[in-house]
């Protein structure tokens, strides 16, 4: 079962901002610095921008999509507000955020232009998600996902060489099998996002399918012993916030043990998952 901290000892969540910039590949497009082609990308696939951070750090040498903290001057950005998660979907150990709603998409382009040198002010970014981990961490981010298509126009990505020590262009399903092989690590929103992701050809698709954005506000359960992890459910799984993982009914949940990581989704009806 989760557990957590009494009120007092929950530090507030950081606000934070990250966009997933996607383009369309040619068939058999090689991905960029050294990722090998997933048996998806014999066809016309999609590709994400990824990064690598240094080793020092918060997610220290992890793959992430570009983002960062919310700083106080985005704030300012006029008409930057993002709609809060239904209070009813989230009564989870963490509750409900309810900080403040405005500069995140101004964060999340100011973090892009930092982090990769690009510049995507005229992309239109699409807010998507938010995820928001369980107050069990001393340092946690309550991040808005943002969602575009790369500009057609969008420059050479260029990174710092200090913060971000790489980038590549890679499809979803590339970057699922670097890291099912153990060569790459990310953290639970990449997994899931790439794993959404990886049902897409067409960037086209992707955007179509958005409809306001998911809550993935969190709780973490221990798994079984014969196959130690944790598992991560949402909102809408049967055992959010705190239940038993075997109860039947619907399943929102990445797996994280050490067989392997799962994304699950389904209402309990069927054994659909994606």
């Amino acid at each position: 079962m989760s557990s957590t901290p009494s009120a007092s000892a929950m530090s507030p969540p950081i606000d934070a901002a990250t966009v997933v910039v996607l383009r369309d590949a040619e068939p058999a497009a090689a991905p960029g610095h050294g990722f090998d082609l997933a048996t998806s990308d014999i066809g016309a696939h999609i590709e994400v921008l990824m990064l690598r951070r240094n080793s020092r750090g918060f997610f220290g040498g992890m793959w992430v999509f570009p983002g960062g903290r919310v700083d106080p001057p985005d704030r300012e950005s006029p008409g930057d507000i993002v709609s809060p998660c239904d209070p009813r979907t989230v009564d989870g150990a963490a509750g409900l955020h309810d900080g403040d709603a405005s500069g995140f998409c101004t964060a999340a382009i100011r973090e892009a232009h930092e982090e990769a040198g690009i510049d995507l002010s005229g992309a239109g970014l699409v807010h998507f998600a938010h995820w928001l981990p369980p107050p069990i961490r001393p340092k946690r981010f309550s991040t808005q996902f943002f969602i575009c298509a790369a500009p057609a126009e969008l420059d050479a990505v260029t990174v710092d060489g200090s913060e971000i020590l790489d980038h590549a262009w890679v499809s979803p399903a590339a970057a699922l099998a670097r890291r099912a092989a153990g060569e790459i690590e990310f953290v639970t929103p990449t997994f899931v996002t790439l794993t959404w992701l990886s049902g897409f050809n067409r960037t086209a698709d992707v955007l179509a399918s958005v409809s306001g954005h998911s809550c993935f506000h969190t709780e973490i359960i221990e798994s079984p012993e014969s196959d130690p992890g944790h598992v991560a459910v949402y909102v809408g799984d049967v055992a959010f916030p705190d239940g038993d993982l075997d109860t039947p009914g619907p399943r929102r949940r990445c797996t994280m043990v050490r067989s392997g990581w799962r994304w699950e989704e389904h209402d309990g009806t069927a054994a659909a998952t994606r």
